[in-house]
């Protein structure tokens, strides 16, 4: 069974998306995922550690093995990129969770991860188009 755990670092209005059915859809049984829902100062410190970029990314995601990863969701990017782009906040949210899920199992950008991200999107019946 699939094993998550959900923290939150910032204030604000927790998002709401189907983080757990979601992962379970997308990753594979005994999985333990780690969703850190954070904010810029957090985002941007990992991002200058572990990847030596100086900017807050709107999702980190970190394989540690096979069976195991973290994903940090950066709340105040994916707001302000929601409002630029039109979109519904949670449906940005989700969409960032379910890029990073996919970089999780090993995906590059490229149209195999979006065509996977578009099926994933719209089975929880968030609109990609």
């Amino acid at each position: 069974m699939l094993r998550i755990a959900i923290r939150k670092t910032v204030r604000g209005r927790s998002p709401r998306v189907p983080f757990e059915k979601i992962a379970r859809a997308v990753l594979p049984r005994g999985y333990q995922l780690s969703l850190v829902l954070c904010g810029d100062t957090l985002a941007r410190t990992i991002n200058i550690k572990y990847r030596k970029k100086k900017y807050a990314p709107n999702v980190l995601s970190f394989e540690l093995d096979a069976n195991e990863g973290e994903i940090f969701l950066n709340l105040h990017v994916a707001a302000r990129e929601a409002k630029k782009l039109s979109v519904k906040y949670e449906s940005r949210i989700a969409l960032l969770f379910v890029h990073g899920l996919y970089h999780l199992l090993g995906f590059d950008h490229g149209k195999a991860m979006t065509s996977k991200e578009r099926v994933t999107l719209r089975r929880f019946g968030y609109d990609v188009d």
